[in-house]
């Protein structure tokens, strides 16, 4: 856009000159509207001839349905990505003059869910070949069948990354949906021989126990949440001990972000020098102080879950491949909180699997820095023209090329 000066009375008979100009650069928006896409497939015949010609009609993910894959993959992203629900989706295409029920936005979802569920069962099967993953668990509220209250219900998150032990495979996130705890984790990860690394939540001490069906599996403790305990009594004053225990440990992260992305033996050479003597120097503490302090105070409760851990807590110190925390997955599994924030609940079971399922496919298209809309707008083009199953790990978001 070119704004030239007006043209004045004086400027008569004068040759401009340009000497220079002025340049400035603003955001604008153009928004997003909605089309119809009208398809004809004409029908032939030949003269004196029997028969018809007519090519096949274009395969959609819908079948019979109004959507192309852009509005289901639009719809998906805004719900499951950035935690807009669909009732509030419903109201934004109504100023653009498109009604969309709720209702029938949510069915639409569950079909994705159904032809997407392959995909996220290879993410979890990939993940399952990592020397070492992440686990987390988070609430999901949903609608029980019936009773028009809502049931606690599970959200399962499964990651792998392997780029801070100088792992140079993509990034990956896999959720699943459970009504209860149970021994759901038992499932998700049956097969798997190497390290989890997990909060202190009891069903994942199950696994590694003799009798609990996974032998081979080894956990790995997460400092951060240990620190938390540590950490409010800290931030409210109310504790000199909590005070020098944080201290402590924030020596224990300096030396992570210098051994961030080196191989595992020199994490470890790097740990030995100085993180083994300050995690002896906090276990020291914590023995020496939980005799002197009530057996009831948040202090008391802080050392306990760090001292009940200590083995694997220290794990770290002599395994390379094992993180100090597990802020990886915990970064994975918050957009899922703020979604369930917005949404309030899940509306059944099977939309709590669907949640799962898209979910699982988006972050990890998020993870790999790829864009979760125009990738899920791609797949689903291709799942709708018959994509074969032994090609399913081209469609992997890491593997996306526009």
């Amino acid at each position: 856009m070119v704004i030239e000066p007006a043209e004045l009375p004086e400027h008569a008979g004068k040759q401009k000159v340009l000497i220079g100009e002025d340049l400035s650069e603003r955001l604008d928006v153009m928004p997003a509207k909605f089309r119809v896409i009208v398809t004809r497939w004409p029908k032939y015949a030949f003269k004196n001839e029997d028969g018809v010609i007519q090519t096949s009609a274009p395969a959609h993910i819908i079948e019979g349905g109004i959507p192309t894959e852009a509005p289901l993959a639009q719809i998906a992203v805004s719900k499951y990505a950035d935690g807009l629900p669909l009732y509030r989706q419903e109201a934004i295409y109504a100023r653009d003059k498109v009604e969309l029920d709720r209702k029938l936005m949510a069915q639409w979802m569950g079909k994705l869910g159904f032809e997407l569920d392959i995909l996220a069962d290879y993410i979890l099967a990939e993940i399952k070949k990592a020397e070492r993953i992440f686990a987390d668990e988070t609430t999901l509220p949903t609608l029980a069948p019936g009773s028009g209250s809502a049931k606690t219900a599970w959200l399962w998150a499964y990651a792998r990354d392997d780029r801070p032990f100088g792992g140079s495979g993509p990034r990956m996130v896999a959720y699943r949906f459970e009504d209860s705890a149970g021994d759901r984790v038992a499932r998700h990860l049956s097969g798997y021989r190497g390290i989890l690394q997990v909060d202190g939540y009891g069903a994942y001490n199950k696994l590694a126990r003799s009798d609990g069906g996974n032998d081979g599996m080894v956990l790995a403790g997460c400092w951060s949440h240990s620190r938390r305990k540590f950490y409010e009594l800290h931030a409210s004053e109310s504790s000199k001990i909590a005070t020098e225990t944080v201290e402590l440990m924030a020596k224990l992260w300096q030396v992570e972000e210098t051994a961030r992305g080196h191989s595992p033996d020199a994490r470890v050479d790097a740990r030995q020098q100085t993180s083994a003597a300050v995690v002896t120097e906090l276990f020291d503490l914590w023995q020496k102080t939980l005799p002197r302090v009530s057996g009831k105070s948040k202090l008391a409760e802080a050392i306990r879950y760090a001292t009940s851990r200590r083995v694997i807590f220290e794990r770290f110190l002599t395994d390379g491949r094992i993180e100090l925390d597990s802020n990886i997955v915990e970064r994975a599994i918050r957009p899922q909180t703020i979604t369930r924030k917005n949404s309030l609940f899940a509306g059944s079971d099977g939309g709590g699997r669907t949640w799962a399922t898209i979910a699982t496919l988006l972050q990890t298209a998020r993870m790999n820095n790829v864009d979760p809309q125009a990738w899920l707008t791609q797949t689903l083009e291709r799942l709708a023209n018959g994509w074969p199953s032994s090609e399913i790990h081209s469609l992997m978001p890491w593997n996306y090329t526009p």
